[in-house]
């Protein structure tokens, strides 16, 4: 079967395209960007490219995107463009050509505002269920193209899921404050938690969504580290993180203080991964139980493959503060 991998000279394409070529699969990876991991280099919002694309495919991941990151730099009309018009051609050139599964690589970031209770309430116990409320272009323009796969199953019965992935990018956090405060690993480690998930692990739920979309027809899945955390923990997380940490993982006070690192004081979402473990047999194995061990290890908690993918970025040029202009 040939797998069509959108967004293939990105961070989760490039990583897709080496995983699916290590198993000695059929790939064909489209990107704006020529790489080594391209075969064709052209736009998904041309149609005409699009179904040459998409002939002889037997199956679709669309990874392909404008990011968060580029809500600053890229007009309003370019994410509705690539976001939701390029995702419209992929749909209905993939249903006209019979096939079998259709994938989009969604975000927790379209959960917008819903992933922000109001002070003095308990962390949001985020599952599928939570109703997203957008904050930006970038987040209204993921929803309308969930909303477009879920349409093309109920009209069309095209076999597709939507995952949506929590952070796996590898550059520095864009909010200045959280980078003066904590050591770069001190964050991803933390955020490993209730808000990460490793690059290995996000294609392997890909991967398995392949196998699952025609046994299941349409859903969409949380993919991100599995929690330590139950739902009981939920008001003092907010109030004091460090506190429900040391109950659930004790040891973790130790290997933090040898390295000069700290909890952050609260935390205000946990994602939860229980249905794409249940529904897709995924078994995410990076969580922050791996990390913790691997640094006491004084080994890398990064999986191979994140490693070698290594670091993007979203731009072309750098900015003066940050990775990128935060909104």
């Amino acid at each position: 079967m040939k797998i069509l991998v959108t967004g293939s000279s990105g961070h989760l394409g490039e990583a897709l395209v080496r995983t699916l070529r290590n198993e000695k699969r059929e790939v064909i990876g489209v990107d704006i960007v020529p790489s080594e991991f391209t075969n064709q280099v052209g736009s998904i919002v041309d149609r005409q490219f699009v179904k040459r694309c998409t002939e002889g495919v037997g199956a679709v991941i669309h990874t392909a995107t404008l990011h968060k990151p580029h809500v600053i730099t890229h007009s309003r009309q370019s994410f509705v463009d690539t976001n939701i018009t390029g995702t419209l051609n992929l749909l209905e050139e993939a249903a006209m050509a019979g096939v079998g599964s259709f994938v989009l690589t969604s975000t927790t970031s379209a959960f917008g505002c819903a992933l922000s209770p109001p002070s003095g309430s308990p962390a949001a116990w985020v599952t599928e269920d939570v109703t997203p409320v957008p904050r930006n272009i970038y987040g209204v323009t993921k929803t309308a193209a969930e909303d477009l796969c879920e349409l093309f199953h109920r009209k069309l019965g095209l076999a597709c899921l939507v995952l949506r992935t929590s952070r796996f990018f590898p550059e520095e956090d864009d909010r200045e404050e959280t980078r003066k405060a904590y050591d770069d690993d001190n964050i991803k480690v933390n955020e490993f938690l209730y808000r990460r998930v490793d690059l290995e692990d996000v294609v392997s739920a890909h991967l398995l969504a392949i196998e699952k979309a025609p046994i299941i027809g349409f859903g969409r899945y949380i993919v991100s580290a599995t929690t330590p955390f139950a739902q009981d923990d939920l008001f003092h997380l907010r109030a004091n993180a460090p506190l429900v940490l040391k109950r659930r993982v004790p040891d973790y006070e130790a290997e933090y203080a040898r390295r000069g690192w700290k909890m952050f004081p609260g935390i205000d979402r946990v994602y939860v991964n229980e249905r794409a473990r249940k529904d897709l047999d995924w078994r995410p194995r990076y969580d922050f139980r791996y990390v913790l061990d691997t640094l006491r290890a004084d080994a890398d908690p990064r999986s191979p493959l994140s490693r070698t993918v290594g670091s993007k970025g979203y731009h072309s040029r750098k900015f003066a503060v940050g990775p990128y202009p935060a909104e």
